[in-house]
């Protein structure tokens, strides 16, 4: 691949990773305590959905890293590689945690009555994200699974091409 290309997809993901951790710190508690500020029932759920959405970052963290790893085999030519196959499976396993994640808030909009500032339309627009950001991080986590046998059939047929060479 080409160098310029990896180094730039390094860039970004140092950047998101800077992002992230400007969330995590800054932006996610602070709309937090803007919401509970602005709207005082929202104060007994504030701590758990700040909780969620900080591990929900740190799952997108931990899948840059694995990126990251996987982008320097890319570059010495050894992402046909075993090794390659564990570091797909930490992106598999993030992705899955984080839509587990998002599942449960999603449960958690269903079934408890919440009270919200600008009333039902403001729920089912809640309860429909949820429902959506969890549908597609299922349907990511398949599809990575999908690639993750495609790339032990490459290994595996590359293994068999250097052992007849």
């Amino acid at each position: 691949m080409d160098r310029f290309f990896t180094l730039l997809l390094r860039a970004a993901v140092v950047v998101a990773l800077l992002l992230g951790l400007f969330g995590q710190f800054v932006v996610i508690p602070g709309i937090a305590a803007d919401e509970v500020a602005r709207f005082a029932p929202y104060e007994r759920i504030a701590l758990p959905y700040t909780i969620v959405a900080i591990l929900g970052v740190l799952c997108v963290q931990v899948a840059l890293v694995a990126v990251w790893v996987l982008l320097g085999m890319l570059r010495r030519d050894t992402l046909f590689d075993r090794k390659a196959l564990l570091w797909v499976d930490v992106v598999i396993g993030s992705t899955v945690a984080a839509t587990l994640l998002g599942a449960g808030i999603t449960v958690h909009l269903a079934v408890t009555d919440m009270p919200f500032a600008n009333g039902n339309m403001e729920a089912v627009g809640a309860l429909g994200s949820a429902f959506l950001g969890t549908a597609m991080g299922t349907v990511f986590a398949m599809v990575l699974v999908l690639m993750r046998g495609l790339l032990r059939k490459a290994t595996r047929l590359r293994t068999e091409m250097s052992e007849v060479i």
